[in-house]
């Protein structure tokens, strides 16, 4: 066989050892030319009656990554196409060949009569899971590397190669579900322990277990395939099946709202398919597969969390003209929560750290907190008490600023006061010199101000980190007015260090996620003003696609910090920049009862020792009316909510804070946690279309405001139905 992405080799037994390794890709990804050649394998292993069995590994140091998803972003637009020049029958047969060609390949390797063993030696995920389910015997390595899972769920797909068929003829139903809901990935005690493979062996050994099962007269026959098969759960007609879809369906209610067709997708499959044969429960998953492919969630969430995701990651708006910068030693100036948690993820990354702060004490304090978080690993078996060890000896706690001799980077994570932070500029700046790049890990103050003390501006830099630090994955990166393209180039490759996703932004009065955030949390007060039942607000806006309702966020980041916000806000904007009932909530529950948030036990919500969370009854009194909640729009609620933000994030784009649309759509997602489900702020009016955008806004405007008036430039957009994606073309990875 003349094969590109394997190597092959028949031994004296008949097994052929297929070594899956794709020239000049890092990972092995399933494609059209992989599925070509496995096709033509599947054919040769028919044909060649000296081949006994198969065994399929990889070459690479993970087994499969997945499909390539950049084939699948652009399904939508090629259907429409092909509708247009062929008709929709038509259009409709090549897309549904396409989906399907996966599925079919998989299941040729399942009926060809030979036994097929997959030895995964480390990652297994989607399609690259997907094609081992099709084997007749499963072998993973037992390493920490390895893992098997379906996660295109997280993307807006669903397992469309056999995933959503196989999976539950393997384990009870109601764990199936679980595994295809979440997209979890499970290591190999645990895919063992739930049927999803069958042997757990040393990486070394994994080809010879392989072998040895086929040796040992392996059966070339699936389990569904078995006359006498039974599914684990029984039949969906009958007392056990009854009890496990009302649940099934009341819990996919409960976890998405109807927003995530992929995940509505795989209930369907798994209920229709497990009452059908096998080949033809492959149609009906590959029909739906077809359908989802087609979908602009899909398309939404592939683009933001898969492709600009990738390409923010390698580096995008990395300057080209800039060497790669070698970071060892990182200083981190400021001990407290946030300045330990930037100590922890350095560490965590292999750099040292010199951890400063007022005096030893507090910088050992800083330093304990990352015992407590690898502590914590180590408890779960996510660590050993060696990386424990390690981990912690590259942090070094210290009151002395010249212990910062030698560093790299310095990232300054001290109290929001702008006196503090130009002290702590110069002190390291004496220690340092002035071309050391310096950051500033704030939410609220200006880089360009605070640039104004550095010896060198061109030096200074805005890293705000998100709380907490080990947990979040954006970071954004602020310029100032005058950062040049080092301190630019050296924050990015810190933030690729720590693995964290960075988006790069122009200096503006609460940067490009709090600006928008705060939107949302103010909606919610004002709702909350207008007589809207708090229970109602919290619910919607979770109905909406939001993680957390507003009064729960206002709650976790502090309702006084709020209203220390809004006097600023009168401070320098006057006091036409707040609104005046948002003002009056904030002070009634500041000023007048105390209510701090979560931090002092009373908020919009009251928190008693060791019970849960409950919205306080006082809300109902402050607004001095209460809306019938059977008289409220509930898609107009939502719609506030979103409207709200993405707005706001239109408006970053149209006074160039944020340059690039992937970094608004990722930042808004990352950041605080917008409907995931429309590929991000700015992807929301994208797939909307700017018109229908703009229209909508006019008529939340009339009704509730100028919070919702969009800018003059998405007012041109709207003209010519032009997208940001097309105005605004990304610029494309160096």
């Amino acid at each position: 066989m003349n094969l590109v992405n394997f190597k092959h080799d028949t031994d004296a037994d008949g097994i052929l050892t297929l070594v899956w390794d794709m020239p000049g890709k890092p990972m092995n990804v399933l494609d059209q030319s992989l599925m070509n050649e496995l096709d033509a394998i599947v054919d040769h292993v028919i044909a060649d009656a000296a081949i006994k069995g198969v065994v399929l590994t990889s070459g690479k140091d993970a087994f499969c990554a997945g499909a390539d998803l950049t084939m699948m972003e652009g399904a939508g637009k090629e259907f429409a196409a092909a509708v247009k020049a062929r008709g929709q029958e038509a259009a409709m047969k090549e897309f549904m060949a396409q989906a399907g060609a996966g599925s079919r390949v998989f299941r040729r390797i399942e009926t060809c009569g030979k036994p097929w063993a997959a030895a995964i030696n480390g990652v297994a995920l989607g399609g690259g899971f997907e094609i081992t389910l099709a084997c007749h015997y499963r072998v993973i390595a037992d390493n920490a590397k390895a893992q098997v899972g379906l996660p295109e769920v997280k993307v807006g797909l669903f397992p469309g190669a056999g995933g959503t068929q196989r999976i539950p003829r393997l384990m009870a139903t109601p764990d199936a579900l679980q595994f295809l809901f979440k997209g979890e990935s499970w290591k190999p005690a645990k895919a063992k322990q739930m049927n999803l493979v069958h042997e757990v062996a040393p990486e070394g050994e994994i080809v010879a277990r392989a072998k040895a099962w086929i040796k040992g007269g392996g059966k070339a026959v699936a389990p569904w395939d078995e006359k006498n098969f039974k599914m684990p759960s029984g039949k969906i007609f009958s007392p056990i099946g009854m009890m496990v879809w009302p649940p099934a369906n009341a819990i996919y209610r409960k976890e998405t709202y109807d927003n995530y067709p992929a995940v509505k997708a795989i209930l369907k499959c798994v209920y229709e398919g497990l009452q059908l044969p096998i080949d033809q429960a492959l149609t009906v998953e590959t029909r739906y597969f077809a359908q989802i492919m087609r979908s602009k969630e899909a398309a939404a969430m592939i683009r933001s969390l898969f492709l600009s995701m990738g390409e923010l990651n390698k580096g995008a708006r990395r300057p080209k003209s800039e060497p790669k910068t070698t970071l060892k030693k990182i200083g981190v100036i400021g001990a407290g929560f946030m300045g330990a948690g930037i100590a922890y993820v350095t560490a965590m990354a292999g750099a040292e750290v010199v951890l400063v702060d007022r005096d030893q004490a507090a910088a050992d304090k800083g330093k304990a907190h990352s015992d407590a978080l690898i502590s914590a690993r180590v408890a779960k078996g996510r660590a050993t008490a060696e990386q424990k060890e390690a981990l912690l000896a590259r942090i070094t706690p210290t009151a002395d600023y010249g212990d910062l001799k030698g560093c790299d980077l310095v990232v300054e994570a001290v109290f929001e006061d702008r006196g503090v932070k130009a002290e702590t500029t110069k002190k390291a700046q004496a220690v340092l010199g002035a071309d050391i790049v310096f950051a500033s890990n704030t939410s609220t103050l200006p880089i360009t101000s605070l640039a104004t003390e550095a010896q060198k501006p061109e030096n200074f830099i805005g890293i705000h980190f998100f709380s907490p630090v080990d947990k979040m994955m954006l970071v954004e990166i602020i310029m100032g007015e005058r950062t040049g393209d080092k301190a630019l180039a050296t924050a990015l490759d810190f933030v690729r260090l720590i693995k964290k996703t960075p988006i790069v932004v122009n200096d503006t009065r609460g940067f490009f996620a709090n600006r928008c955030v705060g939107r949302y949390v103010a909606e919610g007060h004002l709702m909350l003003m207008e007589g809207v039942p708090p229970a109602m607000i919290e619910n919607v806006a979770r109905m909406a696609g939001m993680p957390v309702g507003p009064l729960s966020l206002n709650d976790e980041v502090a309702i006084d910090l709020s209203w220390k916000i809004v006097q600023a806000t009168k401070k320098d904007l006057g006091e036409q920049a707040v609104d005046p009932a948002q003002e009056k909530l904030i002070k009634t529950m500041v000023v007048d009862h105390e209510r701090f948030g979560r931090k002092n036990g009373k908020g919009f919500y009251d928190y008693p020792q060791g019970g849960k969370k409950k919205l306080w009854p006082g809300l109902s009194t402050l607004a001095g009316k209460a809306l019938d909640p059977d008289t409220i729009d509930v898609e107009e609620l939502k719609q506030r909510f979103l409207v709200v933000q993405a707005v706001e994030a239109a408006r970053t784009m149209a006074e160039g804070v944020v340059t690039d649309p992937r970094e608004a759509d990722v930042g808004s997602i990352l950041g605080f946690g917008f409907a995931p489900f429309t590929g991000g702020a700015i992807s929301y009016i994208d797939f909307m279309g700017t018109k229908a955008f703009v229209e909508l806004c006019d008529r939340l405007t009339a009704k509730y405001g100028d919070r919702f008036v969009p800018p003059a430039l998405l007012r041109d957009m709207a003209k010519t139905g032009e997208t940001f994606y097309a105005k605004f073309a990304p610029k494309k990875a160096a």
